[in-house]
Order: structure tokens, then C-alpha cells, then sequence
């Protein structure tokens, strides 16, 4: 029986090299990542705000009439804005991530990733065209 080969106290220290908080500053691609990371806190509030209104909804006439009321003060019109455009960052770096993360083979050869990112902008277009029109068909 061998004994385990595991640290011991005699056993040199490994060198780990110190790694500063801003580390994703120092490259764009780096800076890219972790604000993409970050632009979920955007996409959770609208999540939670859409919990919001359908409690409203369902709350009856007079809470829905209170909750329109609020999401028109400038508080909540600048972070929707706000909350708009780091979504809208989000999903278009996610959909030019998309090949890497989803490989896509057809007849044994990989699909090339500008299919990929335009099969997914052109379902965003559609189904927005869609949201558009259903919205305004009343």
C-alpha cells in the first residue's frame, strides 16, 4: 500500500499568481463578458415587473389603474429605459455568442455561426413583428 500523495507540511506552497478585482478590465473582450453577465439583473427586473402587473391584473381594475399610474412616474420610466437598452445588449451578444455555445451539424459538416446568429435575429424580428401586431390590432 502507498500512502496518498497530498500535501504535506514540508510540501513547497504552489505559486498562485494575485488576481486584482478589475481583472475584466484589462481586455474589451473580458469587459464585454462580465457586462453581459451583468445585464441579467436587467433582464430579472423585467421579469419581476411583469410579476408585478400580472398581480395588478388579477388584483382588479383599480390596482391595474394604480400600477399603470406608477410605471409612469419618470423613476420608472428612466430605469425601464435603462433596463431596455442593457436587455437589448444582452440578447445581441447572446445571439452573436450563440454558435459558439450551440454547435449545429447537418450531414455531418458544422453549420457556419453567421446562419446560426441570422436564423436567431431573423425569429427576434418575426416574433416582434408579431408582439407589434397583436399589440396594435385593437
Amino acid at each position: 500500500m502507498s500512502t496518498p500523495s497530498g500535501y504535506t507540511p514540508y510540501h513547497p506552497r504552489w505559486y498562485r499568481r494575485r488576481v486584482s478585482v478589475w481583472w475584466w478590465l484589462e481586455k474589451a473582450a473580458y469587459a464585454k463578458f462580465v457586462l453581459r453577465e451583468l445585464t441579467s439583473v436587467a433582464v430579472a427586473f423585467f421579469a419581476v415587473e411583469l410579476l408585478w402587473k400580472l398581480r395588478a391584473l388579477g388584483a382588479g381594475p383599480e390596482a391595474y389603474a394604480r400600477f399603470l399610474t406608477k410605471m409612469q412616474t419618470p423613476l420608472f420610466l428612466a430605469l425601464n429605459a435603462v433596463a431596455f437598452l442593457l436587455v437589448m445588449f444582452h440578447a445581441v451578444t447572446w445571439f452573436n455568442l450563440a454558435p459558439k455555445a450551440m454547435v449545429v451539424r447537418v450531414g455531418g459538416r458544422r453549420v457556419p455561426d453567421w446562419t446560426i446568429q441570422a436564423a436567431n435575429y431573423a425569429v427576434w424580428l418575426v416574433l416582434s413583428a408579431a408582439a407589434v401586431w397583436f399589440m396594435r390590432r385593437n
